[in-house]
């Protein structure tokens, strides 16, 4: 690959590039690799919408780049305590995990990859002083805006949500990388970096920045915190056929559909890598008693849908294929690994559901006070339904009483 290619294939199938000019500096005049960081908070579980940052990270390994993972586990308390404590250092492990599935999965060599956990500088002092430093120079209406789109906001936000895009900016520095790549909902942190990090010493980076895929459902994308909006990667065959038959699609739209979307962005991309830069997505329509749809490019594609030529049962159908093909040798490495599914089981164990007061009391017998109370009732109960047999008994007895101890009356 020649630097040019590099270059290209750097910049390619972005949605921004901020500073462009420091890519081209560092391969065409400086002539090394580019050093590239991604960074990801170990929060919730990886699922489908991963693939997007995966393939670039493929395709900047394939550049010639350096590529580093970031495991943001501070980063992943801080933004709401999403991540307890006790659980960070597993979810830093599962993904770690993952990730190198992931890529094994979209073929590439991952021999270039370097994994670096959060924790290990950020609690040095060196790092401490510069994020002082910082604090020092940023109003709180700054630090909110930097981290709107990341940071789970509130009326009343946390001081660590605030420090959050700060430390994101100071890694820049700290991981010594020419570029920072996210998505596009990184793009008042970068901004922010961009501004920042020269006030207290430090060079300016590139940033790059993917599309943020819709999700399935009418969330704005794929989230963790969003079931119905994501594709879990260890989601069975029909668990995935599920989820996609009952995927928002609107028909001969192409704005904003997540399906379509996923072709693009995943799909496509990961069998041009695959192909060597020849992708052909096939759509059956042996139930029609039709030929199948082929295509290599997304442009066709998405022509023909907006003519529902491409309906979205068929490309719903299409895609579940796909992507269980996709998902299948993650799927298999999972179940040949005991530890990974060990770890799995600590990074996110079951949820206790709270406990329902008044079933618990069913299920232990109930409250005992009104267990009393009940069965004096039914005791009641069954004394007035023979009520004339006993009251002509009472009475007698009355009088028997009443004759041989006057004395109690």
């Amino acid at each position: 690959m020649t630097p040019e290619e590099s270059i290209a294939l750097i910049k390619a199938n972005l949605a921004e590039v901020l500073n462009p000019e420091i890519i081209d500096n560092v391969i065409l005049n400086e002539k090394r690799p580019l050093k590239v960081y991604w960074g990801t908070a170990t929060t919730g579980r990886p699922h489908c919408g991963y693939f997007v940052p995966m393939v670039k990270l493929a395709e900047l390994l394939a550049a010639g780049c350096h590529v580093k993972v970031l495991l943001a586990d501070i980063h992943a308390y801080l933004d709401n305590m999403k991540a307890p404590l006790d659980l960070v250092e597993q979810r830093c492990n599962y993904y770690e995990y993952i990730i190198k599935s992931l890529l094994r999965a979209v073929g590439v060599d991952i021999a270039k990859l370097e994994f670096v956990k959060g924790s290990s500088y950020q609690l040095d002092k060196e790092y401490t002083m510069d994020r002082f430093k910082l604090e020092g120079i940023t109003r709180i209406s700054v630090a909110q805006k930097a981290g709107a789109e990341v940071v789970k906001q509130t009326d009343d936000p946390a001081l660590g949500g605030l420090i959050y895009p700060l430390m994101q900016a100071l890694d820049e520095q700290y991981l010594d990388v020419d570029a920072q790549i996210g998505g596009v909902d990184q793009r008042k942190i970068f901004t922010f970096a961009l501004e920042n990090l020269p006030r207290i010493g430090y060079k300016a980076r590139a940033h790059l920045m993917n599309t943020m895929v819709p999700g399935l459902g009418q969330a704005a994308k794929m989230s963790s915190s969003e079931p119905d909006s994501k594709i879990d990667l260890l989601d069975a065959p029909e668990v995935v056929a599920k989820k996609l038959k009952k995927a928002h699609c609107a028909q001969k739209v192409v704005e904003g559909n997540g399906v379509v979307a996923f072709v693009e962005h995943v799909i496509f991309r990961v069998m041009s890598l695959k192909s060597g830069g020849k992708p052909k997505f096939v759509v059956k329509r042996e139930r029609d008693g039709l030929e199948p749809l082929v295509y290599e490019d997304i442009e066709t594609l998405k022509a023909d849908f907006e003519k529902d030529v491409l309906t979205p049962q068929l490309l719903k159908a299409a895609l579940t294929e796909a992507l269980n093909e996709l998902l299948a040798p993650i799927q298999a490495e999972y179940q040949a690994s005991e530890d990974w599914q060990r770890i799995n089981e600590l990074a996110y164990p079951p949820e206790k559901k709270p406990v329902n007061p008044k079933k618990e009391k069913k299920a232990k017998g109930g409250d005992p006070e009104k267990r009393a109370a009940a069965e004096a009732a039914r005791a009641a109960k069954l004394a007035q339904k023979n009520a004339p047999e006993s009251a002509s008994h009472g009475v007698e007895t009355l009088k028997i009483d009443s004759e041989s101890k006057p004395e109690q009356i």
